[in-house]
């Protein structure tokens, strides 16, 4: 295999809520508009700002990460999205150099150049301040320009582009406009599926971006082959259920990728939609909002009655953080209401008013070792003895648990799967 290039910018900026997102998928839908193929990545476990990119985009995107992903796979990733594109977008995480590994790292690991998002609302010379720091704080890293968001008028975009040291490429701004903007919720952006005028507000974003500069293609970036990786197909055969709808939606689409390559059939239904559970040999119920459709999820004991037959004949489960609350005796919302849930799992679990754990996260099994990620507001009690505990590889005091009962395994962890191909098919293997 040869080297690969695509040109290629990571849009970060100086901390978490300064648009990334929105200024990433304005990037990716004025670019696919113009006919380009545009291939986007998120940097970091994040599963909200994927949907939106995806829409934004129309191609899947992928997370980027060197500690949950590792170096040899997010290569992987990048060099065969150099092969169909003709723009890489990898969207930031947190501030530029916060967390180990920071975006910065990420950046510098395969010469990316990176575009700083910074928030212009409240500032005007300033703005050229933290452009400088953010282009200089580590003089190795490749710096492309900085873009204004949330800017007030064009007068005072010229301010902020009049403020920038002549170093600084200046990439344009967006303005302060709710119909520009994303909402969010307590995980992060409301999913893309529930936002009836996402398309309508990615069009102005793009529309508003091409009115504030030229948006040309950045230079091409170099991707360097990565090693070769072989997949054996321990899966063939079996059929997976995977539960996706409002209330299970954050999925790796590497996750799906992995078992479709390791030979599986890929079945998705819906807990919410009263549809009965289709004809499978395991199931895999990944994290979402189940705290949001507590009445649908307590009312539908058709599916509840399926599963829980599924998990007493010994077929394998896999349920991941809103996965494992919908297998609990009950669940709690924000305000203190409650549902009952399929009784699998003894214990209850709550939201409660603050983020509870965030943390990367790696465990063993007796399968092997599998990296993931834990993002949470709820917090469970439940009498179960873990089968092991997480340990986070940055030194966090956060260790979630993963619950074995029999086939069945659970935890708050959303795993990535490709860490560990092998422990993936053991786990789902019937």
């Amino acid at each position: 295999m040869t080297s690969r290039q695509c040109p290629a910018l990571l849009i970060a900026a100086p901390a978490s809520g300064q648009g990334k997102t929105t200024v990433t998928a304005a990037l990716a839908r004025l670019h696919s508009r113009q006919g380009r193929r545009v291939r986007v990545f998120k940097c970091g476990p994040d599963f909200l700002d994927p949907m939106i990119l995806a829409r934004a985009s129309g191609a899947p995107v992928y997370q980027l990460d060197l500690a949950m992903v590792g170096e040899a796979e997010s290569r992987r990733l990048l060099w065969r999205a150099a092969g169909e594109a003709e723009l890489i977008l990898i969207e930031g995480v947190m501030g530029l150099f916060d967390g180990q590994p920071s975006a910065a790292d990420l950046a510098r690991q395969f010469s990316v150049p990176v575009l700083g998002v910074i928030d212009g609302s409240a500032m005007a010379q300033t703005f050229g301040a933290l452009a400088h720091g953010l282009a200089t704080f580590q003089p190795d890293l490749p710096f492309a320009g900085v873009l204004g968001n949330r800017v007030a008028s064009a007068r005072h975009g010229e301010i902020l582009r009049a403020a920038l040291p002549p170093t600084i490429r200046w990439y344009g701004a967006l303005p302060r406009n709710a119909a520009v903007e994303l909402p969010s919720r307590h995980l992060g952006l409301v999913q893309a599926q529930e936002l009836a005028d996402l398309d309508a507000r990615l069009d102005a974003a793009a529309d508003a971006l091409a009115a504030s500069a030229e948006v040309a293609l950045p230079a091409p970036v170099r991707f360097a082959a990565p090693p070769p990786r072989v997949v054996e197909p321990l899966l063939a055969g079996v059929r997976i259920g995977v539960a996706r709808d409002g209330a299970f939606a954050f999925l790796y689409q590497a996750n799906l990728d992995l078992l479709r390559e390791l030979g599986a059939e890929l079945e998705f239904f819906s807990p919410l939609a009263g549809d009965g559970l289709p004809q499978v040999d395991s199931l895999y119920l990944p994290g979402g909002y189940p705290e949001l459709h507590l009445a649908q999820l307590q009312g539908n004991q058709a599916m509840a009655a399926a599963i829980r037959a599924h998990h007493q004949a010994g077929k394998p489960i896999l349920a991941e953080c809103g996965g494992m609350l919908y297998l609990l005796d009950e669940l709690a919302d924000k305000q203190g209401a409650s549902g009952r849930m399929l009784g699998l799992l003894a214990g209850r679990a709550a939201l409660q008013p603050r983020l509870t754990a965030l943390a990367l996260q790696q465990v063993t099994l007796p399968e092997g070792e599998l990296r993931g990620h834990s993002y949470h507001h709820s917090r469970l009690d439940s009498p179960l003895a873990p089968l092991a505990l997480g340990r986070c590889p940055n030194g966090k005091a956060v260790a979630e648990a993963v619950y074995r009962l029999g086939r069945l395994t659970a935890s708050y962890i959303h795993f990535y799967l490709p860490s560990n191909p092998l422990a993936a098919a053991a786990l789902l293997r019937p």
